[in-house]
């Protein structure tokens, strides 16, 4: 049996992300695809909303891409962000300031925004999702404990919820799980069904 995508075969999928988890959420689509990155500078304008960055910058990757892409080639672009009463916070530099992020969303409900930018020689479209997570409280060890081990300075909001502490430390998701994993696959899979 064909693959659902399969009218895409003939086409050149470059995902334009490192995300090892995002890599591994485009294999579940039976997608072949190579990987290209561009590197950005991902600051976000002072006045730009936060529910608004996720779609800034996804653009924004998929733009350091030449104009004009081949005609066989389609560009995916990405970007997840984790919101906390209005404040955006993004990949932690130091253990502390890891440390002083997962905190601030222990005993809480946050919001993460995913956005993808697809895009090819005469269009693009960027998909936006959210999910709502809900963590129990956190004790200090248990914070120290994922920080240290899980090393989660690539990540938005100093963690990954397919790590332990998500499996320890989320009591609820509204939303798709793969959005917080910073990847939407459902609206990904139903623009390339259309493409």
């Amino acid at each position: 049996m064909e693959p659902f995508l399969s009218k895409l075969k003939d086409k050149r999928i470059i995902l334009a992300s490192n995300s090892p988890r995002r890599q591994e959420l485009m294999r579940g689509l039976e997608l072949d695809f190579v990987v290209k990155v561009n590197p950005v500078d991902e600051t976000v304008p002072a006045d730009l909303p936060a529910e608004y960055a996720a779609a800034y910058l996804s653009r924004l990757k998929a733009e350091s891409y030449p104009d004009v892409l081949a005609e066989n080639e389609i560009l995916i672009t990405a970007d997840t962000i984790v919101i906390i009463k209005g404040h955006i916070l993004g990949k932690p530099n130091s253990e502390k300031e890891a440390f002083e992020m997962i905190k601030s969303l222990s005993g809480t409900t946050h919001t993460v925004m995913t956005a993808v930018t697809i895009k090819d020689h005469k269009k693009r479209v960027t998909l936006e999702d959210e999910a709502k997570v809900t963590f129990r409280f956190l004790d200090e060890d248990e914070i120290w404990h994922y920080v240290r081990k899980y090393k989660p300075f690539d990540k938005a909001g100093a963690y990954g919820i397919q790590e332990w502490i998500g499996f320890a430390g989320v009591s609820s998701i509204e939303g798709s799980y793969f959005t917080v994993m910073g990847f939407p696959q459902h609206l990904v899979y139903q623009q390339l069904k259309k493409w």
